[in-house]
């Protein structure tokens, strides 16, 4: 199967541009697209929240997904690399055409998931390192850390938590990758962000 994958966010010109030249990129090369994955949508949501998620979880080994560059996959360099690792691992190649990237199941492609593999590893460490630094420099500042003495609350698995939550929203990590860490709901999250925090909603990162 050959996909050609087109994200925009809001212009609809760009997804012309993006089909013409995938079209003519395929006439160039002898190749034809079977399906074509469109969407609308910013690329700072997350895979599993756009088409790009169920393509990734349809695409097969041997499969070869076309789009313009890469990053109409992601708006962040870890985004990108995480969906990659992911892609290649499985086998399936993914071509651009502005960069001119050709990855697939080759020696190179599978030296460039393991770096991908790795650099998303080290930007995970770096994020909770400085999630760390953050808590050190608000106990320096005699910021209390953990449940204050006797208080209740409904949200008890969060309660406590106060610090934390908002150094990861401070390093704009989303609520459902909080919600994963913390072993909750996404809808609880948020509720504790608006009822506990003092941070507005419109600056919280999804």
């Amino acid at each position: 199967m050959v996909y050609g994958y087109i994200r925009v966010s809001t212009d609809r010109q760009s997804v012309e541009n993006q089909r013409f030249e995938i079209d003519r990129f395929c006439l160039k090369n002898n190749l034809t697209i079977d399906q074509w994955i469109e969407e609308t949508i910013s690329g700072v949501q997350l895979p599993e929240k756009r088409l790009l998620g169920s393509l990734i979880d349809g695409a097969k080994t041997g499969d070869l997904i076309i789009c313009s560059e890469l990053s109409r996959l992601g708006r962040s360099l870890f985004m990108i690399m995480s969906i990659l690792n992911v892609l290649l691992l499985n086998g399936v190649k993914i071509w651009t055409i502005k960069d001119n990237y050709r990855l697939g199941d080759d020696i190179q492609a599978k030296i460039l998931a393991f770096a991908f593999s790795l650099s998303a590893e080290i930007e995970r460490n770096l994020i909770s390192q400085r999630t760390k630094e953050a808590l050190a420099r608000k106990r320096s500042d005699g910021v209390r850390l953990g449940r204050p003495p006797g208080r209740k609350s409904a949200r008890l698995k969060l309660s406590g938590y106060e610090a934390e939550i908002q150094s990861l929203l401070d390093e704009k990590v989303s609520k459902s990758s909080i919600a994963r860490r913390y072993g909750v709901s996404r809808p609880t999250v948020i509720s504790f962000i608006k009822n506990r925090l003092k941070q507005p909603m419109s600056g919280i990162a999804a």
